[in-house]
């Protein structure tokens, strides 16, 4: 697992402050676009799209560790990207996301690889 992690490029998203807790919030990563959730201390970071619908997860709702799709209410699990609930049957791309110090400051970085 550390090789694939070493592996990965890592791309600035932001502050750890810019992502309140039990919020999501698009960004954009590689050319990717990115929704990135704080639950408590925890990020997690998905692929912002839908996998039953053409969607953005980040205009969706957050409960229970889980997003609603805000097209057809699928849940996916914000930690995995798994379904946890229908219609969607396909998990969603996540992304490992770690905070590092730059210049004294913390940084969000998404890994993409």
């Amino acid at each position: 697992m550390s090789d694939i992690i070493e592996q990965l490029q890592w791309h600035d998203v932001g502050e750890p402050e810019d992502f309140p807790d039990g919020a999501v919030w698009p960004v954009v990563a590689a050319g990717m676009p990115i929704a990135v959730f704080r639950e408590g201390d925890a990020l997690h970071a998905l692929h912002d799209l839908c996998t039953h619908g053409a969607a953005k997860l980040s205009d969706g709702y957050i409960e229970n560790g889980c997003v609603e799709c805000p097209l057809h209410q699928g849940l996916f699990d914000i930690a995995t990207g798994l379904p946890c609930g229908g219609p969607v049957t396909e998990a969603v791309r996540s992304f490992p996301i770690r905070v590092v110090m730059k210049d004294g400051a913390g940084r969000v970085e998404v890994g993409i690889g």
